[in-house]
């Protein structure tokens, strides 16, 4: 057993650790059986550099489709075109109002101790507001996700990157052929710009980005394609929010809406939040009550890990990796 596997079976024994170590097990467990794993992406990972780790993920077949908000979708290519203009404030909890207002002023914008700088993708936004252009004028949208994609096929554009290909997720699903879904693109620094490019007029319709009933759909179409195959699909969700909410509900919208009975629940349920349980916190609603909203099954392996994703989720990684 390699350096961090072993670690992971010596250590975690109770508690949350117990937890990390058995969703990771029932996680390599589905993969065994030919399962699919869906993995879900709130908060701030992609600044948070999960990419380094999930993008080996996305290589090595362990992580089948993607859902994230549209700030983690958008902030793995801020990552890959700006790093070297991030600053770093490690003294972050004692930052005072003044003090904030200091970096807004020098043209940051905080994520914890982590200030993304303002112009991120100044390089090639002109480039994205072209894709966009074209979308609307030749009446042909296309899921954020594609936009992005398109993007990064484009030649010469790595001549712009400031980290390693390697550690970007979002190349790596691109070049692994991966759908990624961002339920509500409006609330992103890209959507926000989008916006404005139409109010301008520069970018003639809002229809140039396909809607988020569409993403439903898609996911809709792949979901039914899995379960035709009889292939089990996992549900790991990081964080809370949108980009879980929004896909694990497509089982109940197949069963209850389209009246599809024989569709499958989800085959695994995973986790990490450090949300306070229930108390009207969806994102603290245990997995249990996932069951009386058709989502799981009453056998379905399932986990609750409340820690700090940023820590977590690498190691659950590394152990599905055999790291």
């Amino acid at each position: 057993m390699s350096t961090i596997s072993c670690f992971l079976e010596t250590h975690f024994r109770h508690f949350n650790a117990r937890e990390t170590l058995d969703a990771a097990k029932a996680w390599r467990d589905l993969l065994s059986r030919g399962g699919k794993m869906f993995l879900t992406m709130a908060g701030a990972m992609s600044t948070a550099e999960i990419g380094v780790i999930l993008a080996e993920m996305i290589r090595k077949d362990k992580v089948h489709a993607i859902s994230c908000t549209a700030a983690n979708l958008e902030e793995d290519l801020f990552n890959l075109f700006n790093h070297n203009e991030y600053k770093m404030v490690p003294h972050y909890r004692d930052l005072s109002p003044e003090m904030e207002k200091e970096l807004y002023d020098q043209g940051f914008n905080r994520v914890t101790d982590t200030c993304i700088p303002e112009g991120v993708l100044r390089q090639v936004q002109r480039r994205i507001s072209d894709l966009w252009k074209k979308a609307a004028d030749t009446d042909s949208p296309k899921f954020p996700y594609e936009f992005m994609y398109d993007l990064l096929d484009q030649p010469g554009i790595e001549e712009h990157f400031q980290v390693p290909a390697e550690h970007s997720w979002v190349l790596a699903a691109k070049e692994k052929g991966l759908t990624i879904y961002s339920p509500g693109f409006e609330d992103s620094t890209l959507g926000n710009i989008f916006c404005s490019e139409v109010m301008r007029g520069r970018v003639k319709s809002h229809r140039a980005v396909r809607a988020g009933t569409e993403q439903m759909e898609l996911l809709a179409r792949w979901y039914t394609a899995m379960a035709k195959a009889e292939t089990p699909i996992g549900f790991f969700q990081i964080g809370g929010g949108i980009a879980a909410d929004f896909p694990i509900c497509v089982v109940p919208m197949l069963i209850q809406d389209l009246e599809r009975e024989d569709t499958p629940f989800w085959a695994y349920f995973a986790q990490i939040g450090d949300s306070t349980t229930s108390y009207g916190s969806y994102s603290g609603a245990v997995p249990n009550e996932k069951i009386t909203w058709g989502k799981l099954d009453v056998g379905t392996p399932s986990f609750m890990i409340n820690s700090d994703a940023a820590i977590v989720a690498p190691l659950i990684f590394a152990y599905v990796l055999g790291l």
